[in-house]
């Protein structure tokens, strides 16, 4: 789909532009944040370096990665209850009735992440035309290394939104070992009308692509960045590649990567780059700045840089009462009835709240009673999975006696659960099982859910009213939107 290009000027990739024709999403007009013709947008260090963060911007645009592709990949599966029936906040979704024309959700979420990756594109070739001028002055003797790291930065968030992009509207990687259609592999700058038509890749060539920007990204990311939360660094790229690979099922490939950012023994931790480990509490990592080291990617936001209306986390699963929307529950005949979930874990009694009897997700807690609304970060990735993928990774390759696949496991459960460690396993099934519930437990409201029943071809089971969805069934996935369908003839449904 092209729509998003009529609002891209030649060389602007600086401006803040409207994602989205929803009457709820607040970049519908917004001004240019710097309108920089090609000639002179990469002419200056601090020009080059708006280019970098704008990249950012869309990636985190309410549409996408800044609130909806989170709640979308959880209320697909029975963990959360609808309450208002509202289509603009995802009840097509929560019901499995989205169409090629939903606008909300299967429109937008497509355009967002298009949106995303033409801006990466505009971005990185733009760099690369003008990568003479960082030679002279004003760009300090070492720019050349720092444009490549830029570089990097762009090629692993296009690497992240195109895997996005898969979990949703293509069949998982394991469904024929990745020979069902993908996307249209999207890898020039698209400043015209021209170039519509573009057939879909299959899936494995998706991921082909996802990983060689990912290798890319780990060999010339910095080993820090400015900001080791919310900007790409070495280690960032490095623990995506885990949870990319997860999703092929490659299991050993998970393990090399993870052992890179991931000590041999307890207390696991990264010992070279950003030091990411686990915080003592999780309820830590979900307060303040939401900075922690145990934070590796997270998109942020201010009152002046919201995520817009009805795309805030807290708006979502925050009851009225407490400042949310009271838009989703949480299900007491999901996650919450496994007997596994003790009563005493600090994921139980700090991240769920209840009104009127009626469980919510507390996670984020910047509603609008909140001295800053809505500014709660949009979670990407935590080192907790991190040290989960690894634990799955060494179950299904070691075996189930693994010992450090119990030790990763046991780390993340016993942080917020001290008396609920695992004595030991000697089934793989029942080994991973506990994993998987372990996923469902620390990741609640942060997206990953649908992630997982994808790669492993699991039913999305049935909630409430709404019969499970199978893995044979068309609605396992969503549609190919109609925006697309529209303007490249060379594009496939679903």
């Amino acid at each position: 789909m092209k729509n998003f290009k009529h609002t891209l000027a030649l060389g602007l990739v600086t401006a803040m532009l409207g994602l989205s024709t929803t009457s709820c999403e607040d970049r519908l007009n917004p001004a240019p944040v710097a309108a920089l013709n090609s000639a002179e947008a990469f002419d200056t260090p601090s020009r080059v370096l708006l280019q970098v963060n704008n990249m950012y911007d869309y990636m985190k645009a309410g549409s996408f990665l800044g609130g909806r592709y989170q709640v979308y990949g959880d209320i697909r599966a029975n963990d959360f209850l609808n309450r208002t029936s509202n289509l603009v906040t995802g009840a097509a979704v929560w019901q499995h009735t989205v169409t090629e024309s939903s606008q909300n959700d299967v429109i937008n979420l497509w355009g967002a992440g298009y949106s995303a990756i033409n801006q990466i594109n505009v971005f990185l070739a733009g760099l690369e035309a003008n990568s003479a001028k960082f030679t002279a002055t004003p760009f300090p003797s070492d720019f050349a290394t720092t444009a490549t790291g830029y570089a990097a930065e762009g090629r692993f968030l296009r690497a992240l939104a195109y895997y996005s992009l898969l979990q949703f509207y293509a069949r998982p990687y394991t469904d024929g070992n990745g020979s069902k259609p993908g996307l249209p592999l999207r890898l020039k700058a698209e400043l015209d009308l021209r170039d519509n038509d573009l057939a879909r890749s299959t899936v494995a060539e998706v991921y082909t692509q996802i990983l060689a920007d990912l290798t890319f990204a780990e060999q010339n990311l910095p080993l820090t960045n400015t900001s080791n939360v919310t900007r790409a660094h070495r280690n960032t790229a490095i623990a995506l590649k885990t949870r990319v690979y997860l999703s092929m099922a490659r299991y050993a490939d998970v393990v090399t990567e993870a052992n890179k950012i991931v000590s041999a023994t307890a207390p696991f931790r990264a010992t070279t780059g950003v030091q990411h480990a686990l915080q003592p509490s999780i309820t830590t990592v979900f307060v303040g700045n939401q900075s922690t080291t145990e934070s590796i990617l997270s998109f942020p936001f201010t009152p002046q840089d919201a995520p817009g209306t009805q795309n805030q986390l807290a708006f979502y699963f925050l009851p009225n009462a407490q400042g949310g929307g009271g838009e989703y529950s949480l299900n007491a005949n999901g996650v919450l009835s496994d007997p596994r979930f003790l009563a005493t874990d600090e994921r139980n009694t700090s991240f769920v709240t209840r009104v009127s009897n009626v469980p919510y997700l507390r996670k984020y807690q910047n509603g609008a009673l909140s001295p800053a609304p809505y500014t709660d970060n949009a979670p990407v990735m935590r080192y907790s999975e991190v040290l989960l993928n690894l634990a799955e990774a060494r179950f299904r390759t070691a075996g189930a006696t693994d010992p450090q696949a119990l030790a990763l496991l046991n780390a993340v459960r016993t942080r917020s659960a001290p008396t609920g460690a695992y004595a030991a396993f000697t089934d793989v099934a029942a080994a991973v099982d506990a994993v998987l519930l372990e996923r469902r437990i620390e990741f609640l409201g942060e997206g990953l859910r649908n992630n997982d029943l994808m790669r492993l071809q699991q039913t999305i089971p049935a909630k409430a009213t709404i019969s499970a969805v199978p893995p044979t069934a068309a609605l396992y996935i969503w549609p190919i939107p109609n925006s697309e369908l529209a303007t490249n003839t060379l594009m496939t449904r679903n």
